[in-house]
């Protein structure tokens, strides 16, 4: 019979490695890190508590820094970049309004409007009456189109100036008067637009009466209003003897 080897001889064999030297060290010294960051206390807890394990502190992200100041800024790459970026700073825009500014100085609408009289007293009026010629001679529709069209703000414009003209009179007049009442230790008067309103129409009234216009405007204003009230008018239904014939 055959001897069974012993166990002996080849556990002789057999070589143990030893854990690296290097693995070691740094294991040490990762916890040597984790429990400097370990307060007094928190050590003091542990072992009344009787327990070994003490949670260490999340590590804080380093901000990026810079090792010289000549050297570009370190972005960590984790952390998206905004789509807009501001490259070069430039001066901060001042919006200004020159109503509201005194480095504009004050408006003065009464000098403002003697100086730009001559707009609404000889340009206008003599460009009216050039492209009312230019409308007469022309032939192309698209032509004749832009000529009305313009026509048609010239007469805009000079309504809405003659309106502003008469309301600024209105109020210079009624200003003049309650100033001679303020003096007497009156309380002053503020017009509302809609007396306004109504004293610009009693000045067109008598406008149109002395230039001999009244009849041709109230009739005008009729036929409008008319136009105005037929086209609301409701009509009779057929009856159903007249659908049949």
């Amino acid at each position: 019979m055959k001897k069974p080897r012993s166990t002996i001889s080849t556990s002789s064999k057999i070589k143990f490695e030893e854990p690296k030297s290097s693995s070691s060290s740094e294991d040490e010294e990762e916890i040597e890190q984790e429990l400097a960051d370990v307060t007094f206390g928190e050590l003091q807890k542990a072992r009344s508590n009787g327990s070994h394990l003490v949670h260490p502190k999340p590590k804080e992200e380093k901000k990026g820094g810079r090792a010289n100041k000549n050297r570009p800024m370190e972005v960590s790459c984790k952390k998206p970049v905004t789509r807009f970026r501001e490259i070069i700073q430039g001066s901060k825009k001042v919006v200004r309004d020159p109503r509201f500014e005194s480095l504009c100085g004050t408006l003065d609408v009464d000098g403002f409007r003697k100086r730009y009289d001559f707009l609404f007293a000889n340009e206008l009026p003599a460009e009216r009456e050039e492209l009312l010629k230019q409308v007469k001679k022309s032939k192309d529709p698209e032509v004749i189109e832009e000529l009305k069209k313009r026509i048609s703000w010239i007469d805009k414009q000079l309504k809405s100036e003659s309106a502003k003209r008469t309301e600024a009179a209105i109020l210079a007049k009624h200003k003049q008067k309650e100033r001679e009442a303020a003096k007497q230790g009156k309380q002053p008067f503020f017009l509302k637009k809609s007396e306004i309103r109504k004293k610009r129409l009693v000045e067109k009234y008598k406008q149109l009466k002395g230039s001999g216009k009244l009849e041709a405007f109230i009739e005008k204003r009729r036929r409008k209003n008319a136009a105005k009230d037929h086209r609301y008018m409701p009509y009779r239904r057929p009856d159903n003897t007249e659908q049949q014939i």
